[in-house]
């Protein structure tokens, strides 16, 4: 049994979705911490042929807040969701996948609750939907786990619950992790990196790498986007 676990993010890069379609479960993170200026609530798109933050505005909690406490803006403020869509808009309008990829984003982005784990949750299940991921998502609060635990140790009581034998993680966190500690647990270790050869066309620029998976949509038909999920790596992890 392969897992993997993230937090929730906006409309993430191809690796994450890469993380999931290589995964048997895939637990999405909502009961850690918001980070402010992560990729919880904002992502790039191609503007101009340039990267461009776009970003769903969250109300005003305290920075201790958990991801599943966090509420978005309400959909009519002008900073919020129709601006989000009209930035996108601007900048894929002459897409060749346009029209079925807006409205399909217009459809998660009007999704009608605003606590921001529940907003997330919605918008990565859809996506894996759209694109035939069929990995079974689960919610990690509801598993209910260990107080007090880091996340390494939060990671392999999860392990635990769903009888993983395999972890996959992100190449970002190769130094948090030792696999000598999950092989302990008889969890075998492994992170994911996305190929450099991943390139498609965008207008007429040159190609601008690891922009959001709404980008990936906006040049590739879903046939395409099947090809490029394969295109990864696993590593081992350090021990």
């Amino acid at each position: 049994m392969d897992i993997s676990i993230m937090q929730p993010y906006l409309f993430p890069y191809i690796g994450y979705f890469q993380m999931i379609n290589c995964s048997d479960c895939f637990v999405i993170a909502d009961d850690v911490q918001y980070i402010k200026r992560g990729w919880i609530n904002r992502n790039r798109i191609l503007l101009n042929g340039e990267p461009e933050l776009i970003t769903l505005p969250f109300k005003k909690d305290s920075s201790f807040a958990k991801i599943n406490e966090r509420r978005l803006i309400e959909r009519e403020n002008p900073r919020g969701r129709i601006a989000f869509l009209n930035k996108i808009y601007n900048s894929y309008h002459k897409a060749p996948e346009f029209e079925p990829t807006f409205e399909f984003i217009s459809e998660i982005v009007n999704y009608n609750n605003n606590n921001a784990s529940e907003f997330l949750v919605n918008s990565i299940k859809s996506i894996c939907s759209y694109i035939g991921i069929n990995t079974e998502i689960f919610i990690e609060s509801s598993f209910n786990l260990s107080e007090g635990l880091d996340y390494q140790d939060a990671v392999i009581e999860v392990c635990k619950k769903l009888k993983a034998t395999r972890y996959i993680n992100s190449i970002g966190g190769v130094t948090l992790y030792s696999a000598e500690k999950f092989k302990e647990h008889e969890v075998d270790l492994k992170f994911i990196r996305t190929r450099e050869s991943i390139i498609y066309k965008q207008f007429y620029n040159r190609f601008v790498p690891n922009l959001s998976f709404i980008d990936v949509m906006m040049f590739n038909s879903v046939g395409q986007i099947k090809e490029l999920l394969m295109e990864y790596d696993l590593l081992d992890g350090r021990n």
